[in-house]
């Protein structure tokens, strides 16, 4: 007498409906979505924005939610850059997470820097490649002095404020030693907070003295993984297939794309759209300087 499941349905008949489902979705199918994380972090100008909370939240959101998930892989390649948007992505990876009990998985490319490697504590766990470039744990900040120039091509200065040190920091006056410490001051504080995040994250796994992992220096992959800064050497296809079998499924998460995502706000700012095409826009030449700058600095 042939048995049949609690549906009166007969397995070998369930079975091959099993088999017109994508591979995602069948029962015991391992899956583990990937979301790449790319890219110098928040504004670098307002016509070139990099990577922010807005931009990731719901391409996260979506790997979170995916079906039959057995955790969720980030590849982060990022110099750093915003603070506030590298800690914001921090925190909505680590609120999905515990919602949806799903484990981060880290695999760093050739940088995770920075708020590039405050992103990359997220994970449960860091993979990193023997050359790979992670830590810079620090604050950093810039501008230039202008006064001496504008004197000696003429232009006077005019300057307009309603409060003490509204002007802190002008190019164009004068550097005051009270200004400068009032922002390292201030860059303290950010650091902390980074610091304090860090050892959240990694916990007892870190081994490097403070005084070296939070001088804003960074390492080659073996090193970090000896500080404590990352867990193992390992690329994404072979640590993935490692731990959850040869048929693990690992879908690309990528951000929405087409008219309908360009109507909701991907290129909702008409007028910046129009002004990106525009060629030897000196915003854009700025722009793509300082990304430029920001990854030679690790030596890419």
């Amino acid at each position: 007498m042939e048995q049949t499941a609690p549906s009166g349905k007969s397995p070998g008949l369930i079975d091959r409906l099993m088999e017109w489902l994508p591979a995602r979705l069948r029962r015991g199918t391992a899956v583990v979505p990937v979301v790449r994380l790319s890219g110098v972090i928040g504004a670098v100008t307002p016509l070139r924005p990099g990577m922010s909370l807005a931009g990731v939240a719901r391409t996260l959101e979506r790997a979170f939610a995916t079906k039959n998930a057995k955790a969720v892989a980030l590849v982060i390649n990022s110099p750093g850059g915003s603070p506030v948007q590298s800690r914001q992505i921090y925190l909505r990876i680590r609120q999905l997470a515990a919602e949806k009990k799903l484990p981060v998985l880290v695999f760093v490319e050739d940088v995770a820097a920075s708020g590039g490697y405050m992103i990359a504590c997220a994970g449960d766990e860091i993979f990193c490649d023997p050359s790979s470039i992670l830590g810079s744990i620090g604050v950093v900040g810039g501008s230039f002095g202008f006064q001496e120039l504008i004197k000696k091509v003429g232009v006077e200065r005019r300057l307009y404020t309603a409060g003490a040190h509204k002007a802190m920091l002008d190019p164009f006056l004068p550097e005051n030693p009270d200004d400068v410490a009032r922002v390292k001051a201030l860059q303290r504080e950010i650091h902390a907070i980074f610091i304090a995040l860090v050892k959240e994250s990694r916990g007892s796994r870190l081994k490097g003295a403070e005084d070296v992992l939070f001088t804003g220096e960074y390492w080659a992959g073996e090193t970090s993984i000896s500080l404590g800064l990352a867990d193992a050497i390992g690329d994404l296809r072979s640590t993935l297939k490692a731990r959850y079998g040869d048929k693990v499924l690992t879908p690309v998460i990528a951000p929405a794309s087409g008219m309908l995502s360009g109507l909701l706000g991907r290129r909702s700012a008409g007028t910046v759209a129009s002004l990106e095409a525009l060629p030897g826009l000196p915003e854009e030449v700025i722009s793509a300087l300082e990304t430029r700058a920001i990854w030679a600095k690790f030596g890419f």
